[in-house]
Formats: structure tokens, sequence, C-alpha cells
């Protein structure tokens, strides 16, 4: 069987580009159509896509399309309309933002329609009300246009959803949504049926680490400052790291930062900012320096990540309406608890103490050591503040266990990721 593999652009690397790898792990031989390849904006992670066969389409022609990724975005159904994908048997598209599902499949002479699978990641945020790196709609001069076009995109991208009208042509076949928060969204834009399959996670690669905390004084901003408190994210608006900066700077909590993003610079002022306003608040100390406790590391290899998941003490998630989140994941896969901001899909994969999923409805857990996290809502800092300091109670009283978090995490492994994808597509392909 020849397959195709199809992405939306590759100049970062988040969860949809370790998706990707993994079904490039399932087929190695696949190429890979894609509206733009840059790797040098790949930083450590271009190395990891050196030996596969990348097929840009027809923008990566257009001027300046590295700093305009964003703006081009209107071309993006004709990027992907002008790939010939009729000589392969299996299309699987991974979509996002810039509609990879739009591929139009042409039957060859003598074959059937290629069968188009759709890995949706969500359908696209800006199209449908869902918070974005940048918030245009906050510009009095781009909003009217930004409207506009966003109306004909939303038509574009719903019939680029749709099943194939013929037996000449074809768009997506079926979809797979990358968790619930997202197959309800497909629903509701597309009128479409999917089914979830969630996102890998390299489970194997962590490994528990028992930590211990001596507890100096009840005050959450006291505890020890080796016990470091971490964010793995973008740098960007929506994900909220600016909540977690003021929190942790306000209360002298130890934190560290892994990403980069345009919002790095403010978030720098903002941690100062922050942390000498509280040190005007605290008691006077002979002596005493002016001390910063936000760290921002940039860009890490993978393993220098797998050692800050292992040793923190716990990982703050606040992004908003998350399509799924592998970073909480990531985190238990460690053995460590997740203070995430009550939206999205993180819903389904993080264990509140709370008698109930805010999602299903469900009793999950009221006993020690079967919790796996805490959640905040609303996203403001006297919420995200309570939310930290019910975290240390609930630590202290033992509610989480990191072997139980581990065991938790092993169900979005990997191996489980590549085993319901291939049992999808022999059920698909005959």
């Amino acid at each position: 069987m020849k397959v195709a593999l199809v992405h939306d652009f590759l100049i970062e690397y988040g969860g949809a580009e370790r998706v990707l790898e993994a079904l490039h792990e399932i087929w190695p031989k696949a190429p890979v159509f894609t509206a733009f390849f840059n790797p040098d904006s790949l930083g450590l992670n271009a190395s990891k896509f050196k030996s596969w066969k990348i097929i840009s389409s027809w923008g990566a022609k257009l001027p300046f399309w590295q700093k305009l990724v964003s703006p081009y975005r209107v071309f993006s159904k004709s990027f992907f309309e002008h790939f010939d994908l009729s000589g392969f048997d299996l299309v699987i598209s991974s979509s996002n933002m810039y509609m990879a599902k739009a591929v139009t499949l042409r039957r060859a002479q003598g074959k059937k329609l290629p069968i188009h699978i759709c890995y949706c990641h969500t359908p696209p945020r800006f199209l449908y009300g869902y918070s974005t790196a940048l918030n245009w709609r906050k510009d009095p001069l781009l909003r009217p246009i930004g409207e506009v076009i966003n109306h004909f995109m939303r038509v574009w991208d719903f019939e680029a959803a749709q099943v194939p009208k013929s037996q000449s042509r074809g768009r997506v076949d079926c979809f797979i949504a990358n968790s619930k928060e997202v197959q309800a969204r497909i629903k509701k834009f597309y009128r479409r049926d999917s089914t979830v399959i969630y996102p890998p996670v390299d489970i194997k690669k962590f490994t528990v680490h028992s930590r211990q905390f001596i507890e100096k004084k009840k005050t959450v901003n006291r505890e020890p400052s080796t016990a470091y408190f971490l964010v793995v994210s973008r740098l960007v608006g929506a994900k909220k790291v600016d909540l977690v900066i003021e929190v942790c700077a306000k209360l002298g909590l130890p934190l560290k930062v892994v990403g980069g993003g345009r919002e790095l610079e403010n978030l720098n002022k903002l941690a100062q900012i922050h942390s000498r306003s509280e040190q005007s608040f605290g008691p006077a100390h002979s002596g005493s320096e002016f001390k910063l406790t936000i760290e921002f590391l940039g860009e890490v290899t993978d393993s220098q990540l797998t050692n800050l998941y292992q040793n923190c003490r716990a990982v703050i998630f606040p992004a908003e309406q998350e399509d799924f989140g592998l970073v909480p994941i990531e985190a238990m896969a460690a053995g460590k608890p997740v203070i995430a901001n009550a939206q999205g899909g993180v819903l389904e994969s993080v264990i509140d103490p709370s008698t109930r999923s805010a999602r299903s409805g469900q009793v999950l857990s009221t006993s020690k050591g079967k919790c796996t996290g805490v959640y905040f809502d609303p996203a403001t800092v006297g919420s995200l503040t309570l939310a930290i300091n019910n975290f240390v109670d609930l630590e202290k009283k033992g509610y989480f266990d990191p072997k139980f978090i581990r065991r938790h995490a092993q169900k979005f492994s990997k191996e489980r990721f590549k085993r319901e994808i291939l049992k999808f597509v022999e059920n698909k392909v005959e």
C-alpha cells in the first residue's frame, strides 16, 4: 500500500509535529506534503526530519514566506489542492490551522480513488473564535478586513471537510479527532462524525523520580528553592504563560520556563516587575539581595526536557481551550502532577481530586494516591494562587502517588497510538 502524509507546515515543533513523527514511524517511506518547510526555524528539532522526503507547496515560492506564514493562510486551501496525490492508495492528513485536509484527491488511470483519513488536531482556531497566538480582532484596522476574509475561509474550510462528491475527486473520507473536545468541534463546525485517537507520548523515555519535600514554614512561598515548578510552552498569548509568571513571581516560587516565542521579552519584564513588587511588600532582611525566581531556559534538547520533567515538583499548564495538550501527559509520564487550566482537552487527561470530571460528570476519585493534578478555573491570578495552595496541601497529605500518575499516563503511549491508527486504517482500507 502506497501512503502519503500531508501536514500543515513544518516551521515549528509542537504536538502536531510529534503526531506526524509517529505516523512517519509507521510508514517510514511515506513522503510528506506540506505548505512550507523551514529547517532553520525548527532549531534543535530540525535533525529529526533530515532523512525525510518532504515536498513543499507552491507557497514556498512566494516572497518573504518565512515571515508571512500567518497572512499567507488565505491561500492555504490552494496550496494543498495543487498537490498531485493520484498515485497513492492512502492519504493521511495532519490538519490544524492550514487546511491540510483540503488536498483534492484524483483517481489515477486504472486505480481507485485514494482513501483520505484526516487526523484533525482542531478545526482552525482563528476561524471559530478560539484564542490564538495573535489576537487580530483587537486591531481596529485589521478587524473588518479579517472578518470578511474569515467568512470566505470558513466556507472553504467547511467544503474541504466534506465527503467525496464523486468517484473521480475526493475530500475527507473519515476524521480522527485528537480528543473528545476536538471531536465535538468537528461535529459542530463540519457536521461530521469522528473517532477519537489520543496523540502519542513516548512514555518509555521517562522514569519516575521520587522527591521528598521538607516543610520549613506553612506558607507556599517558603518551600525549598530546589522544588521548582515547570512550564513547557510556546511563549504566545493564548498559552497564558504570563499568568503563571505573575503568580510565581509574587509568591516567590521557583519556576523554570521552557520554550520560545514572541512574548519572551515581555514575559521577562513581567517577571522582574512582579518580583520587585513582591520584594517591596516583604520584610527587610539585613544583607538580602533581590533574586529573581523565574528562569527562562528557551529551547532545550529532548534529554534536557526529560530531566526537567523528572526533577520538577509539578508542571503548570495554563493554556486556554487547549485542543488536547501533550505537556500534561509528558509530566505525568515522569510521575509529576499537573496544575491545569480547566478548559479544553486537558479535562480528558488530568484527574482532579474533586468528585466529578469537569467534562463527563463521572465520579473519578476522592481517595489519596488516585489523583494526577489540580484544576484552576477561571484563569486568573486569584484562581491559580488558590490552586497552587490547594496543590501544596494535597501534596503534604499524600494525594499524588508518582507510580499511579505514571500508570495513568501509559494510556496515552506512542505504542497505543500506533496500534489504534493501524487498526483504524485496516478497517477503512479494504
